[in-house]
C-alpha cells in the first residue's frame, strides 16, 4: 500500500457514515494533528470516497490543511467498504486499558508537563485514570456523620496534586448538585 497526498476537496465523505463527530471532538483531533502531525492516513476507495478518517478530514479543514495523506483501498467491494466503515470505528471501541500501565504513563506525562488535554480524556476520566478518585475515597472518614441543623453550612478543604484532578472533582460535585467553588 502506498501513501498518496491528496487535496481534501477531492475526497468524498461517505453519506451514510454512522459515526458522528461533535465540534469538540473535531477540535480534539485538530489539536492532536497540530501537536503530533498528520500521523494516520485517511483510507479511501478507488474513487476517493472516504472509508476511514472522516474526523481527520474535518480537523484538517478546521486547520486549513489543503492536502492529507491517504491510502487507497481500491480492492474492497462495495459491501466490504460499507462493513469496514463500521468495523474500523467499532473495533477500536472494543479495546480496553491496562489501568496500572495507563496510570503510570499518565503520571509520567504529567510530570513532564505535557498538555494532558491532548490525550482526549475529559477531566473526570483523567482524574480516575491517574488514581486521584482512589485517593479521595481513601481520605473519607468512616465515623458517624455530624448531624447539624438544616441551616448549618459546613466546609471541607481538599488539596489536589493537579489542576485536572481539581477540575474533575469540581465537575463531579456540580453534577451531584453540591454547592461548590474553587478557591486558589
Amino acid at each position: 500500500m502506498e501513501i498518496e497526498t491528496l487535496a481534501i476537496e477531492s475526497l468524498i465523505p461517505y453519506v451514510r457514515n454512522s459515526r458522528t463527530h461533535s465540534d469538540a471532538q473535531v477540535a480534539q483531533i485538530a489539536a492532536s494533528i497540530r501537536e503530533f502531525g498528520f500521523t494516520n492516513p485517511v483510507l479511501i476507495d478507488g474513487d476517493g470516497g472516504i472509508i476511514a478518517g472522516h474526523g481527520r478530514v474535518m480537523a484538517a479543514r478546521k486547520l486549513g490543511i489543503p492536502e492529507v495523506p491517504c491510502i487507497r483501498l481500491a480492492h474492497l467491494t462495495d459491501t466490504q467498504k460499507r462493513a469496514y466503515i463500521i468495523a474500523d470505528n467499532k473495533l477500536a471501541l472494543n479495546a480496553g486499558w491496562d489501568a496500572e500501565l495507563l496510570q503510570l504513563e499518565l503520571t509520567d506525562l504529567h510530570s513532564d508537563n505535557f498538555n494532558m488535554d491532548l490525550l482526549g480524556f475529559d477531566a473526570a476520566d483523567l482524574s480516575a485514570a491517574m488514581g486521584f478518585e482512589d485517593e479521595l475515597a481513601a481520605s473519607e472518614v468512616d465515623s458517624e456523620p455530624f448531624h447539624g441543623d438544616a441551616s448549618d453550612k459546613f466546609q471541607l478543604m481538599i488539596e489536589f496534586a493537579t489542576e485536572q484532578a481539581l477540575a474533575a472533582e469540581y465537575e463531579r460535585c456540580k453534577r451531584e448538585g453540591l454547592p461548590c467553588k474553587i478557591i486558589q
